[in-house]
């Protein structure tokens, strides 16, 4: 017997909200108008966009893993 993907057993990790986020800050990002919130300093790096996001998507209450 194959072995088969396990997330796709046990459904998805993120959440359409959470992708929606995510989306909205990379595109943020692109354009240049994505800040950090306590500087308020505009975001270059791309794992901080995405970090952003899903940190919007958890106060949000959308499907998001925890923190590690």
């Amino acid at each position: 017997m194959a072995s088969t993907n396990g997330s796709k057993r046990n459904g998805r990790k993120y959440g359409p909200t959470a992708q929606k986020k995510v989306q909205r800050a990379m595109h943020e990002r692109k354009h240049g108008t994505l800040r950090s919130g306590g500087s308020g300093a505009k975001v270059t790096s791309r794992r901080q966009a995405i970090a952003i996001g899903l940190s919007e998507a958890r106060r949000a209450g959308a499907k998001v893993p925890k923190k590690k």
